[in-house]
């Protein structure tokens, strides 16, 4: 069966489960993240580091959390609200968690990069290492798939998932 030739509720289980199967992509990388940076606390070694990497170190703790708040929410919202008839509602939050959920996963992998800079080698570069993953994260997740986007024609009348774009 095409596309155009699915029905509504067939469409937004297609878009559900798509979404789904993104964040579980997401969901395992923030997750492995959010637990390394937990375990740095444990280590001899950070008895000994400065206040700017600690703060550096919590607010990348706190971008990380968030990040996995977000990323799960929407396997919440599913089951809450499962068979309730609100697949539409929660596909609609769930993306709008998913690309604020990418952005907080984007800073905490920068912040990452960062306090390991500046663990490693410290100093400018450790700051030009963390801008340069920053802005790579926000070049390949948003930039270039926004510009791809304004591309595209999917707005058109008739196109089967006209109603997915935001």
């Amino acid at each position: 069966m095409s596309e155009a030739e699915e029905s509504e509720q067939e469409r937004l289980k297609r878009n559900l489960n798509e979404l789904l199967q993104e964040l579980r992509v997401a969901q395992a990388g923030v997750q492995i993240l959010f637990g390394f940076l937990l375990s740095i606390v444990f280590t001899d070694r950070y008895r000994d580091i400065d206040q700017y990497v600690r703060t550096t170190h919590l607010v990348t703790i706190l971008f990380a959390a968030a990040s996995v708040a977000l990323l799960t929410a929407p396997a919440a919202w599913h089951r809450v609200l499962f068979r309730r008839g609100r697949r539409e509602d929660v596909i609609e939050i769930a993306h709008r968690f998913t690309l604020v959920g990418l952005g907080t996963l984007a800073a905490a992998m920068t912040g990452t990069v960062l306090l390991l800079g500046e663990v490693i080698v410290g100093g400018w570069p450790a700051i030009l290492f963390g801008v340069v993953a920053g802005l790579a994260f926000a070049t390949l997740w948003f930039l270039l798939p926004l510009r791809e986007r304004s591309h595209d024609s999917i707005d058109a009348p008739g196109h089967p998932d006209a109603s997915d774009v935001l």
